[in-house]
């Protein structure tokens, strides 16, 4: 009897939860839209305890125990339905249970039977463990026939992020559309996922334009992959919309502020770019278009579409495309002569032969997304951290060239390069050691490249290396007003710190704010370690952020008139608690920011 055949659920301790999903789909999705988020298990599987629950250790071992001495065995009905009976019967968590199982390697000689075993507890199981971990197999055994399996359990929200996981190796739009579907927000509808599930490439191409101007239905790389985005294009190859569109996704997916850039993951990135620029020339020049075609190179010249995996010379050649197309009257006629597009100028067209070997630029992104300063450090022409690490952008000029710290002197010197978004704390930074050697600059010893990456031994002509630092510490073409007050504000405190200390204040610095790129915000710590009463390492202290507008008065005034005030008045009468202790704040007759610093 088919599932699809009953009309009253089945009981779920007795049927698949594989068959659960096709029946749920089937009776409440007769058009195939699948309600956000996915529909929910069946009753009957309660979520272990705490108080009962196995540690990680215990559980990582009770889970291997269950599992893997199948690998080696034949696989029978009757061991696979034992595996399930245990998994069922473990004290520990569901989604432990995947993640342990995703850790397994099976031997390649026993490949073949981990799949087999995969694929009975995803097609048989009947309690989430089992299923989960059938899918976690999956993840490094999926082929091609498990889509369908994969992409029902997919439908239920407890199995959401397991069948993405799994599907995102052996197909990328159903992994692209389960996720879109997961993070949905209800109701829907949500045009592009109805298209997408529903094959209608023009509804699809419609959703897609429509979407690249309004709030995001998802991450631009899964919203590229569900709608198939390589092949609209070569459907509609003459359609400007789709085409800036697309150009919009690629500079989304470009961006180091996601932990990772999204586009060194999306397999047709390289043919969507090769499109873009084909049809850059449909675009009506507009200032906005302007900005992207001109962020879209810079990606290309130093960002990470340059470190894609490009036929040798075809990116000069796309640079070169876009460099001639933005020289034409009727581009050079809307280009912003006075912001960003000003600042950035011919940076990623003028590439200079004979700083080819090494070469820093300083890039400020587009001032339409978040407000991020990257010195990107280019040997032979590509970009020398994101290759090792791609979990972050480059550390700002302030922190690099401000400093000195890229100069090579007589003693070898650790530079961190990179730190992940998150901080270096949680996901790691780059560092590199900058020594020299007679006639030459030597970066060797690296520190917290990522898995899987290699480095070597860079080794830089000296009086070149010199020349092209001094060059990049002087030049400030790709500032702004504010961001030059927050620089000398930041010089004075690293240079004065008795003018913070006067209040027991320290650790000043300013920048520009991330929402609002033409305010200066200065940010320092209260932590008065002079007073007996909270004397020590372990005393409160508070953050605090003083928010500057540009008032149009040159960098030089500006910074001078907010150091004339830290000397006259405690900062903190005209700051806010940003961090720090909330009990101490609030004994200091602070308030604290709603929601948590």
């Amino acid at each position: 009897m088919s599932v699809r055949d009953e009309r009253e659920p089945l009981a779920p301790r007795t049927t698949s939860l594989y068959d659960y999903a096709l029946f749920r789909h089937g009776i409440d999705a007769p058009d195939g839209r699948v309600p956000a988020g996915g529909y929910p298990l069946p009753d009957g599987f309660p979520a272990v305890s705490r108080r009962d629950r196995l540690d990680f250790a215990a559980a990582k071992a009770a889970v291997t125990e269950a599992l893997v001495p199948l690998l080696a065995d034949p696989i029978s009905r009757r061991a696979a339905d034992a595996v399930h009976v245990r998994l069922a019967a473990l004290p520990v968590p569901r989604r432990t249970v995947h993640r342990i199982v995703c850790g397994i390697v099976p031997e390649e000689r026993y490949a073949s039977r981990a799949r087999r075993l995969a694929r009975r507890l995803t097609r048989t199981g009947t309690h989430p463990s089992a299923v989960l971990a059938g899918l976690a197999l999956l993840v490094r055994l999926g082929e091609p026939e498990d889509v369908p399996t994969v992409r029902a359990l997919g439908r239920l929200r407890e199995f959401s992020s397991a069948a993405i996981a799994a599907l995102d190796r052996i197909d990328r739009h159903a992994a692209a559309e389960a996720e879109l579907r997961r993070l949905a927000e209800p109701p829907p509808p949500n045009p592009l996922l109805d298209a997408v599930t529903g094959g209608d490439r023009g509804a699809a191409r419609a959703a897609l334009i429509h979407s690249a101007t309004v709030k995001p239905v998802g991450p631009p790389r899964r919203v590229a992959e569900a709608a198939r985005l390589d092949e609209l294009l070569r459907e509609y190859p003459e359609d400007p919309d789709l085409t800036g569109a697309a150009g919009r996704l690629l500079f989304a997916m470009s961006q180091p502020n996601q932990y990772r850039p999204e586009i060194l993951d999306y397999a047709q990135a390289r043919p969507v770019y090769e499109s873009v620029v084909a049809g850059a020339h449909r675009l009506t020049p507009s200032a906005r278009s302007y900005a992207l075609l001109l962020a879209l190179a810079l990606d290309l010249y130093s960002g990470a579409g340059a470190v894609l995996d490009w036929p040798a010379g075809r990116r000069t050649e796309l640079l070169d495309a876009l460099g001639r197309l933005l020289d034409g009257p009727a581009w050079a006629a809307v280009a912003d002569s006075t912001g960003w597009v000003r600042r950035t100028g011919r940076t990623p067209f003028a590439r200079p032969a004979e700083a080819e070997a090494f070469r820093i630029e300083v890039v400020a992104a587009d001032p339409e997304h978040p407000n991020l300063v990257e010195t990107r450090i280019l040997r032979d022409g590509g970009p020398v951290t994101l290759p090792l690490f791609a979990s972050g952008s480059t550390n700002p000029p302030e922190y690099l060239l401000d400093t000195g710290r890229l100069r090579a002197g007589p003693e070898p010197r650790e530079v961190q390069l990179a730190e992940a978004y998150c901080t270096e704390g949680c996901c790691g930074a780059l560092y590199v050691t900058i020594s020299r050697d007679g006639d030459e600059v030597v970066w060797d010893d690296w520190r917290g490249v990522e898995k899987k990456r290699r480095a070597t031994a860079y080794r830089f002509d000296a009086a070149a290396y010199d020349a092209e630092v001094e060059r990049a510490e002087r030049d400030r073409s790709w500032s702004w007003p504010a961001r030059d007050t927050a620089r000398l504000i930041s010089w004075e405190l690293r240079e004065h710190p008795g003018l913070l200390a006067a209040w027991d204040c320290r650790a000043g610095t300013a920048f520009t704010a991330w929402d609002e790129p033409a305010t200066v915000e200065l940010l320092f710590t209260y932590a008065p370690g002079q007073d007996a009463a909270v004397r020590g390492t372990n005393a409160p202290w508070l953050q605090f952020a003083c928010r500057i507008p540009d008032d149009g008065t040159p960098p030089e005034e500006q910074a001078r008139a907010v150091l004339d005030r830290i000397a006259a008045e405690d900062p903190r009468d005209w700051g806010r608690v940003c961090g720090g202790s909330k009990e101490y704040a609030a004994a200091l007759g602070y308030d604290w920011p709603p929601g948590g610093p």
